[in-house]
């Protein structure tokens, strides 16, 4: 499995395009192994990497992002986190983790030690390279689920938000960010000239909006175009380009999802 990782990395000619395609493949074996251990019976899986596995979105993704759905059911994070380890050494990774289960979001760091350089793409033998596994065990109510089937690298068969969910996430992402981050511009536009008539999941948006604290406008069904264009209008794209550019299929794509194009798609009401 390592040598498999290895090659396809190979494969490619930049070193942007060798990290990402080692990353991808790892989570893909990551999301084998947990599925294998049962944990989408009772978790979703959602963020970016969900809608790259899902729906082909033409970025990659760092994290691996999962909600509780069903906490009784729910398996113990360090149980699940402790397998992760335990099958990547199997399959000849040389790896370390550390995780925190304190919080409501659980994580853990899967820190694989030497595979950049393995792969040709760090000269620095002591260079490690990291996968965050991130899981909300207290998630805001109200999101659809849908189980889906696809094959990239493995077989895999998951439960995850529906992707009315997906979006209102990728919206509340957005708006309550006291920072810019390129990603959620580029998923935007996306999702929007994919789906021209998609509407957020409007009671989990809100939810998520409560949890948060959020203390502005609350999106509705009316008004959720008017504070998203708002938002890509005060928004710098130079700093969005230079956050979401390494980790595009094409960055050309950028040409496309311009400023002034995605605000057209937004299309606010007046």
């Amino acid at each position: 499995m390592k040598d498999y990782c290895l090659e396809l990395s190979s494969r490619q000619t930049t070193f942007n395009a060798k990290l990402n395609i080692m990353r991808e493949y790892l989570q893909a074996y990551t999301l084998r192994i947990i599925h294998d251990k049962g944990v989408f019976r009772s978790t979703a899986f959602l963020g970016g990497t969900a809608l790259r596995f899902l729906y082909n979105l033409p970025r990659f993704s760092e994290d691996l992002d999962f909600s509780v759905v069903k906490e009784k059911e729910c398996l113990p994070f360090v149980e699940i986190i402790k397998k992760v380890k335990e099958e990547f050494i199997l399959a000849g990774y040389d790896i370390s983790v550390s995780y925190n289960d304190k919080k409501n979001v659980q994580y853990a760091f899967i820190k694989f030690k030497s595979l950049m350089y393995e792969a040709g793409i760090s000269p620095l033998k002591e260079q490690n390279f990291s996968i965050k596994i991130e899981c909300d065990t207290s998630p805001p109510q109200g999101a659809g689920l849908t189980t889906a089937i696809v094959n990239k690298y493995f077989p895999l068969s998951f439960l995850s938000y529906d992707i009315a969910s997906l979006f209102a996430g990728k919206l509340h992402a957005l708006l309550n960010r006291e920072y810019t981050k390129g990603r959620d511009f580029f998923d935007l536009g996306w999702y929007l000239s994919k789906w021209k008539d998609l509407s957020p999941n409007i009671t989990f948006l809100q939810n998520a909006f409560k949890q948060t604290g959020f203390s502005k406008v609350m999106p509705s069904q009316d008004n959720w175009r008017n504070l998203l264009y708002k938002a890509v209008e005060a928004a710098e794209w130079e700093k969005v380009i230079r956050d979401v550019k390494n980790f595009l299929e094409n960055p050309s794509d950028m040409d496309i999802f311009t400023k002034k194009n995605v605000l057209s798609l937004i299309k606010p009401i007046r």
